[in-house]
Formats: structure tokens, sequence, C-alpha cells
């Protein structure tokens, strides 16, 4: 018995200092760029690394907002990832219930061509789907940035995956009562699909929220850029001004990490439910 409490406890020795080692290297980028974005300009060129400012400097905070047109990126980019979050929320779940319950002819090809273009890197499709949009007409546009990411392969293969389990003699019963297809997925499927739509609209939101690269090749004035690619308004051709990049970098952690607090309930169960299939 001595002998098994002494493994635990040597285990315990080795395996805490080894996880507060990783949380430290995880953490120490974020907090680095706290201490950055309350750094002097004299502080930021010394040429030496300053971890604790020797004057905490708030009006960076302040500055950025005279400098560039931060509550215009910020209005873009809660406009663009809202309304991606929100299609998402409407539209996948109803999709991977297709997928999920209802039967019919190519249902597996179908399933299998979307998973494939999960394989598929971005950089790939990014100039076809650049000349797509161009002819369209819809460069430098909300629908622009907005509808090439309006589906996900990702989304609908996850809800897919929460409506699995769901009994299908609860839905044939359903079905025999005479309920319509969407009465079935509104009073029966959706219910039981809070936490895996929460988790949904918080990664959706997120991903989007610091999505860069479309909105660099999609956006060409600066009304319409996003806060991702709005910071780079501060990288200069001789230098860059780290501290106004970090402040913008925190502006734009804060939204992610509300919408995290808010949502961290169903986020943490319906990962719950997933280890439990």
């Amino acid at each position: 018995m001595a002998r098994k409490d002494n493994h635990k406890t040597a285990s315990k020795l080795l395996i805490y200092p080894l996880l507060a080692f990783f949380v430290l290297m995880a953490v120490l980028p974020f907090l680095y760029m706290v201490s950055l974005s309350l750094q002097s300009d004299a502080e930021m060129f010394s040429g030496q690394v300053v971890v604790i400012p020797e004057s905490l400097q708030f009006s960076n905070y302040v500055t950025i907002w005279e400098k560039a047109p931060f509550a215009r990126f910020m209005l873009n980019s809660l406009i663009v990832a809202g309304t991606i979050t929100l299609l998402h929320v409407l539209f996948d779940p109803l999709i991977g219930y297709v997928f999920a319950k209802m039967e019919f002819p190519g249902k597996r090809f179908m399933f299998v061509s979307l998973l494939a273009t999960l394989m598929i890197p971005f950089f790939i499709r990014l100039i076809p789907l650049y000349v797509m949009t161009a002819e369209m007409g819809l460069l430098n546009t909300y629908p622009g940035l907005i509808l090439p990411f309006a589906m996900s392969a990702f989304g609908i293969f996850l809800m897919r995956q929460f409506i699995m389990p769901i009994p299908d003699d609860l839905v044939a019963a359903a079905r025999l009562d005479g309920a319509s297809e969407f009465r079935i997925f509104i009073d029966i499927v959706l219910p039981q699909l809070k936490p895996a739509i929460a988790t949904l609209a918080l990664l959706t939101f997120v991903f989007q929220f610091n999505e860069f690269i479309w909105p660099l090749v999609a956006v060409s004035s600066e009304s319409m850029r996003p806060i991702t690619t709005g910071l780079t308004l501060f990288n200069q051709e001789f230098f860059t001004q780290w501290n106004l990049t970090a402040v913008g970098g925190m502006l734009l952690f804060l939204p992610c990490f509300l919408l995290f607090v808010i949502m961290q309930r169903y986020f943490v169960q319906s990962v719950m439910l997933s280890g439990m299939k």
C-alpha cells in the first residue's frame, strides 16, 4: 500500500511540473502581448526584451482608435463573423439531420464528397474562389466576404455526429403520427442539440473573427477591412508599431473571450457528450 502511494506521489511530482511547463508555454505569448500593448515607443525600440513596462501606457488603447478607423474595422468583423455564424447555426443542423436520419439515392456519395472537401487546403481553393467572386462582382463587399464561408462541411459533419445517436424508433414513431420531417427536426431533434449548436457557434465565430487571408485578398478599400487586416496599417516600410499592433490583438481577443465565457457551459457539455459516445 505504501509503495503504491509512493508511486502516486512520484507521478504527481513528475506530471505537475510538466503540465505547468506546457501551460506556461501556451500562455506566455499572450502575456507578452499584454505587456507589449502597455509599452511606450522608447521601450519597444530599446532593443531589449521588456517584460514589465516601467510605466504602463494605457494611452495606447486610446491612440489606436485615433490612428485608424478601428470602430469601422470592428463593425466589419462583427457583421461578417456574426452573419456567417448565424447561417451555420440555421442550416448546418438541418443538413446534418438530412444526412443522419433520411434516406435518399446518392446519400453516401454526397456525404463522402462533402467530407472530401475538408481535405483540400484553403490555399488551393483561394484562386478559383477569388475568380468566381470577381466575376460575380462581389469583391470588396459584405456578400463577397460572407458567401464563401456560408456553408461548412465540418459544421454539417459535427451536427450529423450529434444527431446520429438519437433513436431511429423515436423519429419513426413521429413519422407514423403524421409529423413532417421539418416538424420532427424542430420538436424532437433540435432541443437535443443545444450544446452542439453552441459549440458550432463558438468555433465558427472565433475562426471567422480571426480570418485573415480571404479579407486580405477580397478587400481593397480601407472602409471594408475587418480588424485582422486593419492591423496591417501599423506595418510601415521601415518599422512596425508593435505596441499598437498588440493593442489591436487584444481587441481581437476580447469578443472571442467573452463569447467563450458565455458559452463555456454548453461547450464543456458538448465535449463530455462526444466523449461518452
